[in-house]
């Protein structure tokens, strides 16, 4: 494999990021997750047994919303590339969407008294505006990371503060909305009140990485955004054999998340008949995770992200089939969770590295860079995959006969176990195929890509 063009870069380009500024970094995504997470984990279960409505009709609402989001992530693709501000092509987003993000994100819960099918349209409307508001944070952030550094190890380490922050995210929130909820009053009340204060905090998280990230890496004589055709953009993307890999695997592997995250407070709630052990299996899942993250980065160096990343599914597989052994036993349970969790930060700590370095290897191959276009079908795969194992959940759960209340039939418990276990184990089989199919990380290793990259003039 060859590769052609001379690439520019400078000192301040490759620059070594300190623990402060990937700190900061990592910071973004536990704003994002403290709310994006908790409307993944509760949003089927606040909708079906709060709100009262129809587990299949919310999860064609979501269907739908998501099928939307490739238009939403397109459209904030294209206005980052074509963003010239005095605070660069990223970060203004943050300072300019956070705040619509976090008042979106309230409205998802306050749901007005117009009737059932009022309520079905207002979820609509109001969830694809927070989706909308989505694409137009969480694109610049993840963009910021191909522009704050051209070093790829740099930018793998700052990648790993992102997971462990997201993660640690997911975590407080499995522990902390219930409880929440509760302590508010309950009902709706107690939803829009945890929500409320998840939303501030979140907004000013994304404000501290406006402030203390800067953007590095710079066009200079490139090719400017502005005068590549759609034409050129599109064979680019086609060319880019890699990043459409990386695509289908964060479209599989958001199914697979969204659907164990929201099948979680049902197999809680029923299955072990107590709604509050969500937080306790989240924590056997994600304390293990955080744990194993901070070593991913030697990993990584050892084997690269794509093996591991197959042994990170592999073991998720494992952790499937130890909870379908005795899948009413709390203790099993608990421990396919930890299984799962190791494997898992195999898999986070590298899927978001993965997609900067299909973005330079798009741009070695065909000297067309649109960071912010490339990087939208990453948030694409991310929110799509999100909307089909919501979608997925809501209607597994309506097939098997799911009916909100106190007690359940045998046929929705079964659907519940379906959604917890069985088909995650299909997805994950499907990602071990795709990252078999992934050679980038052998490419950039025989052909010394990062070094040319950085030291060619």
């Amino acid at each position: 494999m060859m590769f052609s063009g001379n690439l520019k870069s400078d000192d301040d380009e490759n620059h070594i990021l300190s623990f402060g500024e990937k700190a900061s970094y990592g910071v973004g995504d536990f704003a994002t997750n403290l709310t994006w997470s908790a409307i993944t984990s509760f949003i089927v279960f606040y909708y079906t047994d709060v709100i009262g409505l129809a587990a299949a009709a919310i999860g064609t609402i979501m269907l739908i919303s998501k099928s939307l989001d490739g238009i939403y992530d397109i459209v904030m693709g294209v206005a980052v590339d074509k963003t010239h501000s005095k605070y660069g092509k990223a970060r203004p987003w943050l300072l300019w969407a956070s705040p619509a993000f976090a008042i979106l994100s309230i409205t998802l819960f306050t749901i007005p008294n117009v009737g059932y099918m009022g309520k079905l349209i207002y979820v609509f409307i109001s969830y694809n505006l927070l989706s909308f508001s989505f694409s137009a944070v969480v694109i610049p952030y993840g963009t910021l990371n191909t522009l704050i550094t051209r070093n790829r190890n740099e930018r793998d380490k700052a990648n790993l503060f992102r997971m462990f922050f997201g993660q640690t995210s997911g975590l407080f929130v499995a522990n902390t909305v219930l409880p929440l909820v509760a302590l508010f009053g309950g009902h709706e009340h107690g939803w829009v009140l945890t929500f409320t204060l998840f939303s501030i905090i979140g907004m000013l998280m994304f404000m501290w990485v406006f402030k203390s990230q800067k953007e590095r890496v710079h066009l200079g004589n490139k090719v400017k955004d502005d005068e590549v055709s759609w034409n050129v953009k599109l064979k680019a993307i086609c060319a880019n054999k890699y990043w459409i890999i990386v695509v289908l695997f964060f479209i599989v592997f958001n199914i697979a998340s969204a659907l164990q995250v929201g099948a979680l407070v049902y197999y809680a709630k029923y299955i072990f008949n107590d709604s509050t052990l969500v937080g306790l299996l989240t924590a056997a899942n994600v304390a293990p995770l955080l744990i194993c993250l901070l070593f991913t980065s030697k990993v990584f160096e050892k084997i690269g992200k794509r093996n591991a990343g197959i042994i990170g599914a592999v073991l998720n597989i494992i952790g499937y089939l130890i909870n379908a052994i005795a899948p009413y036993n709390f203790v099993v349970t608990a421990t396919g969770q930890v299984v799962k969790g190791i494997g898992m930060a195999l898999l986070v700590g590298g899927i978001f590295a993965l997609l900067p370095d299909t973005i330079e290897y798009g741009y070695m191959k065909t000297k067309v860079r649109i960071e912010g276009l490339l990087y939208a079908g990453g948030s694409f795969g991310q929110k799509v995959g999100a909307g089909i194992g919501t979608a997925l959940l809501g209607w597994i759960l309506s097939y098997y006969n799911y009916a909100a209340g106190n007690s359940i039939s045998t046929r929705a418990m079964t659907g519940i176990k379906v959604s917890f276990i069985w088909a995650p184990i299909i997805l994950f089989v499907v990602m071990v195929v795709l990252l078999w199919m992934y050679k980038l990380d052998k490419d950039f290793k025989q052909q010394n890509l990062n070094s040319s990259f950085q030291t060619e003039k």
